[in-house]
């Protein structure tokens, strides 16, 4: 009998689409699952990654006001070349604290830096500002990254006002009073080479979301008519915005299956917060503290700059499929309720 050769190239393809085309998320990437927590009273949340065989992480911060953990570790120069999860959380430098909940979880998993004397798991962090929904006083805390933590799997998760995106809201140009619900989204493209890139965005924007491939603004500063009007035309009409510095912030995550360095990593969250300038107007303004983490898991030989161009195109993705599932909560409507009453007037 004729002993069975190696599966064809092709069928190796087709396997690797057929798992990775299941969830078009970022845990479509290997290695990475996603966990959400959220107080839909005080309306905060936040969401966790876990990476338990570890990552390598880098990082880009556009927004001038950003708040943020552990990110001076993802220098390149420096010691530590991989995280065992990233955090995403509301709740401004408050929710900073859900990364030790994490934290905490991960070393009772016995996963994180050995340090001889026990385990240090590396999670950095990064949080959006969302007070002014519901609850001011209702923040991330360790339980609720614990939580979060608990929940982490591969496979479907909602979007929306889920986890980070819980209080998130869009188009604050004009205030508060005139903005519109933000939320989470998540994305993710395979390719033939085995490639596999996702994407993970909290959109709590200054500015406008519009849909990259049309132009249209799908979620932004209303008038007295509740219609959106142009984040441009706002500008212009007014001496000043009316927002405190750090109010806003976009926070995701972008993630793949390919062999980099920490270096490599940091270029492809810069050349991912292109996705961001494409659907955001304006966006890494001195009023968002726009953050994006890069993860790689695996091994495949790709380069730099394939990475980074899909990456872009997945985190855009991304964010309009964040708003777009965010429903409406009192005082913020959401783009479907918005854009329906513009078409009927």
């Amino acid at each position: 009998m004729e002993k069975a050769g190696p599966p064809r190239e092709q069928e190796i393809k087709d396997l690797r689409r057929n798992v990775v085309e299941r969830f078009n998320n970022i845990t479509d990437v290997p290695g990475i699952k996603v966990g959400n927590e959220e107080d839909t009273t005080g309306y905060t949340g936040c969401t966790v990654l876990l990476i338990e065989k570890g990552a390598v992480c880098g990082v880009d911060v556009r927004g001038s006001a950003p708040g943020t953990r552990e990110t001076d570790l993802l220098n390149p120069m420096n010691l530590v070349d991989q995280v065992h999860g990233i955090c995403l959380a509301g709740g401004s430098a408050y929710g900073l604290d859900a990364a030790s909940g994490v934290m905490q979880f991960l070393e009772k998993q016995g996963i994180g830096l050995n340090v001889g004397i026990g385990v240090v798991p590396i999670v950095p962090s990064a949080v959006l500002f969302d007070l002014p929904v519901g609850d001011p006083s209702a923040r991330p805390d360790q339980k609720m990254g614990f939580q979060a933590a608990l929940k982490a799997k591969r496979g479907r998760f909602p979007f929306g006002n889920s986890g980070a995106g819980c209080g998130a809201t869009v188009g604050k140009v004009a205030g508060h009073h005139r903005a519109m619900k933000g939320g989470l989204g998540s994305a993710s493209k395979v390719f033939p080479n085995g490639l596999i890139v996702g994407a993970l965005v909290a959109v709590n924007a200054m500015g406008e979301i519009r849909n990259h491939e049309t132009g249209e603004i799908i979620a932004g500063a209303r008038d007295d008519q509740g219609i959106i009007r142009s984040s441009l035309d706002w500008m212009l009409e007014q001496p000043a915005i009316p927002l405190m510095a750090g109010t806003n912030t976009t926070i995701g995550v972008v993630a793949c299956n390919a062999k980099l360095t920490k270096a490599q990593a940091s270029k492809i969250a810069s050349m991912a917060q292109n996705g961001l300038a494409r659907t955001i107007y304006p966006v890494h303004t001195m009023f968002d503290g726009d953050t994006i983490f890069s993860l790689a898991t695996g091994d495949v030989d790709v380069s730099v700059d394939l990475v980074g161009t899909i990456a872009a195109d997945v985190l855009a993705e991304a964010v309009i499929l964040a708003v777009k599932n965010a429903e409406g909560i009192e005082g913020f409507p959401s783009s479907k309720e918005v854009n329906l009453k513009t078409e009927r007037t």
